[in-house]
């Protein structure tokens, strides 16, 4: 343990720490809110001004800190005196200063943060100090500046009781102690007239000290602020109200201009006469501060609208008043915006769609950014489910106008969620969390551009979601996820071609499960993204096994959304294949419109880059979605599948099957090859055979089983060795 340095000047120091009458046994009351708020502003649990004796420590004021060892050569803060600026401890334990202090060993300190505290003289009196029996890391230039404002408020009122020590022995004592303050120091008597004036008070009021001394001392505020600081000399003079002279005025200098100033008042009795003296301090640019704070803390710098802890404490304002609602807006397909055109002309966009947002409202109700491209609109007195839905269908209306950015023009589309008070919330948190809720329901149910209305079932549903998301953390852990395989069929012969990988879960309880039953809580959660990781490995391991005993056989394997979101699709496809062994041309990815539509232009150059490593890409379930022909103009796909809806229509009606044709007949014309899904009948199979359809896949040719069952129905026994 190393001790504390040798301060230069010792003696005189601990002169100077006399002269403000404190021990252990005597704190500073005033001190006390600085290191509560300490405590709350760096989220620690502990905090103190902490005065530097002779060979001890004590302190001022402290928050959260019991019974310890109070010896000078342990203390921390007696190393921080010594120097000029913030001393940080992030973890004690490696720090060799500090490695085997008994207030370390104990538990007690592993983050420490300290700034000096000095006199008028310059000698160091003690330290602002924050402590955790945790480490720290990443306090940082804005958490030291922080730190040493406190300290400055903790130095003022340690030098406003050196002040009221120094009256308690006298005003010639106290006026002496003004002359050598760094603080604007008056002193006044009972008649209001200025008998004292420092330096620091003719910087600050413009008067020189022979001008001032015997007029009255109110004449340093605005007139029409006099009466207040009449008025509290004679409170305390009659005895009556000790606290209530005015602490913050308006200043008048000598050249006319006003500033904003805050009074420390300190009063005492000498030969039966009251005696005034107070610290004055400029709090003009303190004010621009704390307005610029509040802005800041409150308002959205980008857009300039309120922010999401301003829309809280709105809406709490608003559930005390009873009816209100909520709508919750997120821009479709934001995040392409930003990686295809830039994040300026994104932020432009934001700008834009604020602007046109806070159009539609009006006092007192507001609208707020309350995340990257998320805007609520908070409606005051609302409780009509139609003035809702109206003002959602204004809101879906001004993001789906076009934007012009740098001549560019941009559609995007709005989801909304909405809320009403009555219900759906009885705290700011439960309301706004509603609000939320049917954003995600908007989202996953209604595609784009649309709304949804809060119900109580999506709470409970987001309850089963959340129990539902921690057992599929467990399926993960537990390997309790199985790849299931559908035949596919040449169906010019009937010959096996390949299979398409399909996820089962083997539930512990409820044994296996369909992907319908848990899929679309995959593809909402974390894991997505992993379990397809899974799902590509091993089917491509299963693949290579197979291709064995049939070398043309070939894989289909379905992607998530989640896979394209990290960008590195083409890479894990090629780490897959390398680990199994698998030339690119056995393997076959099945792409949705939906993950196309929500993530267009991130899905684009990523399916370019693995079509590069030579696996076939195929369109899956064409036909349900309103893009897909235009889609297949600019995608790289070699396969589309059918959707099953349009095979079982086969049989229906002439227009059904008119449809049919007209879908194989474009894809051919593409140079795309056909695959059909949801074969159950013979006359559908002779029907997509004889207009030219390459493949098919149904429960007439096969189930999906497991990859057992598989072999064991289509190759012979006499390969059983190779199965595995």
């Amino acid at each position: 343990m190393r001790c504390p340095d040798v301060i230069e000047d010792e003696a005189q120091r601990l002169v100077m720490l006399g002269e403000y009458g404190l021990s252990s046994e005597m704190g500073l009351p005033s001190l006390d809110p600085i290191v509560d708020i300490a405590v709350r502003l760096f989220q620690v649990p502990a905090a103190a001004v902490n005065m530097i004796g002779s060979d001890h420590v004590f302190f001022a004021a402290s928050s959260g800190i019991g019974e310890c060892d109070m010896g000078r050569d342990i203390s921390f803060c007696a190393h921080a005196i010594t120097q000029g600026e913030v001393m940080v401890v992030e973890d004690a334990r490696l720090d060799p200063r500090f490695h085997d202090n008994p207030l370390v060993l104990d538990g007690f300190i592993r983050f420490y943060a300290g700034v000096p505290l000095l006199a008028p003289s310059g000698h160091a009196l003690g330290a602002l100090c924050i402590v955790d029996s945790e480490p720290r890391a990443g306090f940082g230039t804005d958490d030291r500046a922080r730190l040493k404002d406190l300290a400055r408020l903790a130095a003022d009122k340690l030098e406003l009781r050196r002040l009221e020590r120094s009256a308690e022995l006298g005003a010639s004592r106290f006026e002496a102690s003004a002359l050598t303050s760094p603080n604007a120091v008056i002193c006044f008597d009972a008649g209001a007239r200025i008998s004292a004036w420092n330096a620091a008070a003719e910087k600050m009021f413009g008067y020189r000290g022979e001008d001032v001394l015997g007029q009255p001392v109110d004449r340093l505020v605005i007139a029409a602020e006099r009466h207040k600081v009449l008025a509290g000399i004679a409170c305390a003079l009659a005895g009556e109200c000790a606290n209530d002279l005015p602490t913050q005025l308006t200043g008048r200098r000598q050249d006319g201009t006003d500033i904003l100033i805050e009074f420390s008042w300190s009063r005492w009795q000498e030969a039966g006469q009251m005696h005034f003296g107070t610290i004055v301090r400029d709090i003009t640019d303190q004010r621009r501060e704390q307005e610029i704070l509040f802005k800041l803390a409150n308002y959205d710098a980008l857009t300039g609208l309120p922010n999401r802890n301003f829309l809280h404490q709105r809406a709490a304002e608003a559930l005390e008043q009873g009816a209100a609602a909520l709508i919750i807006a997120d821009l479709d397909g934001f995040k392409d915006i930003n990686d295809t055109l830039g994040h300026s002309i994104g932020d432009a966009v934001l700008q834009v769609v604020g602007e046109r947002l806070n159009g539609i409202v009006a006092q007192p109700d507001l609208v707020a950014r309350i995340g990257g491209d998320e805007f609520a609109t908070l409606l005051l007195d609302c409780s009509d489910p139609r003035t809702l839905g109206a003002m959602t269908q204004a809101i879906l209306d001004a993001i789906a106008e076009p934007i012009v950015v740098d001549g560019q023009e941009i559609r995007i589309s709005g989801s909304c969620g909405l809320t009403l008070a009555q219900g759906h919330g009885d705290t700011v948190d439960a309301f706004m969390s509603s609000a939320d809720l049917a954003l995600f329901q908007a989202k996953t149910t209604g595609g784009r551009g649309r709304s949804f209305l809060f119900t109580p079932a999506l709470r409970a549903e987001a309850s089963a979601r959340r129990m539902y998301d921690v057992e599929l953390h467990n399926a993960v852990e537990q390997g309790e996820f199985e790849l299931f395989y559908q035949p596919q069929l040449r169906l010019s012969d009937g010959a096996l071609t390949g299979a398409e990988a399909l996820i089962r879960w083997r539930h512990p309880v409820r044994d296996l499960l369909a992907p319908s039953a848990f899929l679309p809580a995959v593809e909402a959660g974390a894991l997505a993204a992993t379990i397809g990781t899974w799902v590509l490995g091993t089917a491509c391991k299963q693949a290579a096994k197979w291709r064995r005993v049939q070398p043309d056989f070939r894989m289909s394997v379905n992607l998530f959304a989640a896979q394209f979101r990290a960008n590195d699709l083409a890479s894990t496809v090629a780490a897959a294949l390398a680990s199994a062994g698998l030339p690119p041309e056995a393997l076959e990815l099945e792409i949705t419109e939906n993950i196309i539509l929500d993530q267009e232009e991130r899905v684009l150059h990523q399916l370019q880059a693995v079509r590069e490593l030579g696996v076939d890409l195929s369109f899956d379930d064409f036909g349900t979605g309103y893009a897909s022909l235009n889609l297949l103009k600019a995608y790289p796909v070699s396969f589309i599948k059918i959707d099953k809806s349009f095979t079982q229509a086969i049989g229906l009606s002439e227009q059904d099957r008119a449809i049919v044709r007209s879908l194989l007949d474009l894809a051919h014309r593409l140079g795309l090859e056909v695959v059909a899904e949801g074969i159950e009948e013979e006359p559908q199979h002779r029907f997509l055979r004889e207009h030219g359809c390459e493949k098919g896949q149904g429960y007439l040719f096969g189930k999906p089983v497991s990859a057992d069952l598989f072999w064991d129905q289509f190759w012979p026994s006499d390969t059983m060795g190779q199965k595995g």
